[in-house]
């Protein structure tokens, strides 16, 4: 049925697929592109697959930079957005939910983010079975029918959710030396979205109102969208379907403390990130014309952050690039707690977009080196970050519970939000080391 399936929809869309090669492998080479969360939770679909030795990967040309091409439009309309998120979560918190919470406004975009993870690992086998254009085409749809139609939350999650397998897994089809860059080219779309969508969306809802801001956005996604719908091609496919669960994993010291290490480090880390807009304007008195630029600025050095670690990474390993990133933006996070100027924000905002997108950038292939083999990365990678989704899921409406309920008189206890978040991100840190040394125990290793 999956073979059927497949030659009707590649024949539908016009991709140039020989007849026989609808069981080929998508995985080239023994490791997943270094790439960061919104990598990690769906490498696993061309981790999976076994290479295919008839027909190699072509490693470019014309067609294969127009999947990264494509691939870096899917990048900029999920994992871009959920970047974004912080100028909304402001913009509730003085507007348009004035009267709700923090930690209740902040489940919009924790629900988004949870729902790209998790939907992403649950949509690996579709992607297998060659379902490759449904999910483009209905993610997308999604996407743009939730922007449209100001769902932020369910309908755009499921939209991210079907987006995130088609992002990365075809690069595999056509890059096996390049892969790594091809797919870090691709995922520098989450960032440069985070900066477009964020300035966006700030310099128009003042004038058009939420509801067309929000439009203008979806109309960027639809343009961006389109792009990736209309050049990405399937090549080749993968053999079988892969693994979904991989128990035995959590009895291995490094994975399990790496997997502890990504769940509680996600439940800080994104703190700055959704709720820096609304400290800059209630405890440092930043204009609020300017506050809404300050999400951006995090966002495009974390475009540095996301590509020069990956490069040191595949010389030092991704565990000793990834400790000393977090233990970083940890110290970043309780400097945060003095910094109450204008230029005190602008400097830390683009140190910890830079650090911690070091941190975010580096779980799939610190996820490779801790698999025996290829066949169960697919399902290593997917407990991993499914587990992940949770930490995202609630870190950020816990952090609006301590921020509420810590506050003095004007009910804001920014104090105890800030170390919410540098106590995650130290605690990651921590066990970060210690599945490095499990894994090498020589401190000088390559790790």
């Amino acid at each position: 049925m999956a073979s059927s399936e497949t030659e009707k929809q590649s024949a539908s869309s016009g991709a140039d697929i020989p007849a026989g090669t609808a069981k080929q492998a998508v995985l080239e080479g023994q490791e997943p592109a270094p790439a960061d969360h919104e990598v990690g939770a769906v490498a696993q679909a061309e981790a999976s697959a076994e290479p295919d030795e008839e027909q190699p990967p072509p490693d470019g040309g014309l067609l294969a930079w127009l999947q990264v091409l494509g691939s870096f439009f899917l990048f900029m309309n999920t994992w871009g957005i959920v970047n974004s998120y912080g100028v909304y979560q402001t913009y509730y918190q003085l507007e348009l939910l004035r009267e709700q919470t923090p930690s209740q406004i902040s489940w919009v975009g924790s629900v988004q983010a949870f729902l790209l993870l998790v939907i992403g690992v649950a949509t690996g086998p579709l992607f297998d079975l060659g379902y490759f254009y449904w999910l483009l085409w209905t993610g997308s749809f999604l996407v743009v029918l939730g922007l449209m139609m100001t769902s932020l939350c369910i309908v755009l999650g499921l939209g991210f959710g079907c987006l995130s397998v088609p992002s990365v897994a075809i690069i595999g089809t056509y890059f096996s030396s390049k892969k790594s860059f091809a797919t870090g080219v691709a995922t520098v779309g989450s960032s440069i979205g985070g900066v477009i969508y964020t300035l966006t969306f700030s310099r128009l809802w003042p004038r058009v109102g939420f509801p067309w801001a929000t439009r203008v956005v979806g109309f960027l996604a639809l343009a961006g969208l389109a792009v990736a719908c209309a050049v990405m091609r399937v090549r080749v496919l993968p053999k079988s379907v892969r693994r979904l669960l991989e128990p035995r994993a959590f009895l291995e010291l490094p994975y399990s403390a790496f997997t502890f290490a990504q769940f509680v480090g996600t439940m800080g880390i994104w703190v700055p990130f959704y709720y820096i807009n609304s400290y800059a304007i209630q405890a440092a008195g930043v204009d609020p014309d300017f506050a809404f630029y300050l999400v951006a600025i995090m966002n495009s050095t974390s475009i540095l952050g996301r590509l020069l670690p990956n490069y040191f990474a595949d010389r030092l390993g991704p565990f000793n690039i990834m400790a000393p990133a977090a233990a970083c933006s940890a110290v970043l996070a309780f400097a945060w707690i003095g910094i109450r100027s204008t230029p005190g924000l602008i400097v830390f905002c683009l140190l910890y977009g830079f650090t911690s997108g070091s941190f975010v950038s580096l779980p799939a292939p610190a996820l490779a080196a801790l698999s025996p083999s290829l066949n169960v990365l697919g399902a290593r990678i997917g407990m991993s970050f499914s587990l992940t989704g949770i930490g995202i899921l609630i870190g950020n409406p816990i952090g609006g519970i301590i921020l509420r309920n810590t506050g003095g008189s004007d009910g804001y206890g920014w104090v105890g939000l800030q170390c919410w978040a540098g106590a995650n991100i130290v605690a990651s840190s921590l066990a970060v080391l210690v599945a490095r040394f499990a894994k090498n125990p020589k401190l000088l290793g390559k790790a």
